[in-house]
């Protein structure tokens, strides 16, 4: 039987491949059989010879269907080889009733591939060609002609209704499964990002609670140590200051990082004022004329998101301010349907990307960390400069259902 059914009925694929293979089977099975009886019946006469000739050709029209049957596809062509199909069988049914057999592998065929009523119509042609092919060669009426092959139609139809009414439910459940699959990813990725939250929040916590606190305690100790110290004490004093310095510098890293865990620029606050604040403020402490604008329907973004678009922002003028000699420079904030974007452009001297490298001190791996921080959450940064044609940081975070909270 061909895989081509009809939209109200199973699609390809649906019928799984044993029940095609003894569909099939069946069919040649009966047709061999009824081919054999005549043969038998007219002792190899020109009506057996005829009938053998063309069970053939209904063979060979039926296999071209189940061969070539991803063509069938075209609703026409379909048509074209269940018609010449039925044309066959009608033919060989005027030479014996042996080949009404086939009359119930017909039934399927016919529900399979056409439509609605059509299907019903033409299990009733179907049937009506039996009966009186039967009466025909019987000569005479009898209930077994008539009742054989009602019966035989209506099990076809109710056997087809019933596996369309169990496919179109198993859809129906696998719908389902599909839906509380991916209700279940979402929930757990969520509790993970809910996760990492809680662990960020929990450690800068920690850290300002303890760390911080404990060298900025230090740190007033050894100032009041040094007040402290009679005049001649010089070398006691030299490494109080060498101590202060040290708990000075860890107590700023300590803060720094507290505030990489929780950026108080976007607390209380969005994304797109933070990004203002910080344009104001670095227009305010360098001179260069820093401007804000942004551009799509402002949405909630992950934490995640806002740190990192924060910290390429703040990267990246940075840059700007110590080595870029701009007048002016424009952060734009984009919140398009797929993805947000960030882009700082400044009118200074450029640089040459390729000759870029991390200095010996241990700066220079700012944009290779930015590019890292950016790419794991699934985005891409590009640099664009040439020198003396200033430098535009392009920044693009794939932005789906998923991300907008």
């Amino acid at each position: 039987m061909s895989e081509t059914l009809s939209p109200s009925s199973p699609g390809p694929g649906a019928i799984p491949r044993l029940m095609r293979l003894a569909f099939h089977t069946g069919f040649l099975l009966l047709l061999g059989i009824a081919t054999a009886r005549v043969f038998l019946t007219h002792a190899a006469g020109p009506t057996s010879w005829l009938a053998v000739a063309m069970a053939v050709l209904l063979t060979a029209v039926y296999a071209a269907g189940a061969v070539v049957r991803h063509a069938l596809h075209r609703r026409w062509l379909a048509m074209t080889w269940l018609a010449a199909v039925t044309a066959v069988w009608a033919g060989l049914l005027v030479i014996s009733p042996d080949f009404s057999w086939l009359a119930f592998p017909l039934f399927f065929l016919h529900l399979h591939l056409l439509r609605g009523r059509h299907a019903l119509v033409a299990v009733v042609v179907v049937t009506t060609l039996v009966v009186t092919a039967q009466r025909w060669h019987a000569g005479a009426w009898s209930v077994g002609m008539v009742l054989g092959p009602v019966i035989g139609a209506g099990v076809a139809v109710v056997i087809t209704w019933g596996y369309a009414a169990i496919y179109a439910e198993s859809q129906r459940r696998q719908a389902l499964i599909d839906d509380l699959t991916r209700t279940r990813e979402q929930l757990a990725s969520t509790q993970h990002q809910a996760g990492v939250a809680a662990e960020r929040e929990r450690l800068a916590r920690e850290i300002h609670d303890t760390l911080a606190q404990g060298l900025s305690s230090i740190v007033l100790l050894l100032r009041a140590a040094e007040s402290a110290l009679p005049a001649e004490a010089d070398k006691a004093r030299a490494r109080i200051a060498e101590a202060q310095r040290t708990a000075a510098d860890n107590l700023d890293e300590a803060r720094r990082f507290v505030r990489d865990l929780r950026p108080p620029s976007l607390t209380g606050a969005g994304l797109p004022q933070a990004l203002r604040r910080l344009c104001e403020d670095t227009a305010r402490e360098s001179g260069i004329d820093c401007r804000f604008q942004t551009d799509g329907v402002p949405v909630e973004l992950p934490s995640g998101y806002e740190v990192a678009l924060l910290r390429a922002a703040q990267a990246s003028l940075g840059n700007v301010v110590r080595h870029a000699r701009a007048r002016t420079t424009v952060v734009t904030l984009g919140l398009l349907d797929t993805e947000v974007t960030l882009d700082i452009y400044d009118d200074g001297v450029g640089f040459d990307p390729a000759a870029a490298r991390p200095a010996a001190d241990g700066s220079g791996y700012g944009l290779t960390a930015l590019r890292e921080r950016i790419g794991a959450l699934g985005g891409r940064l590009t640099v664009e400069t040439t020198p003396g044609d200033g430098t535009a940081v392009a920044i693009r975070l794939p932005l789906t259902d998923e991300e907008i909270r």
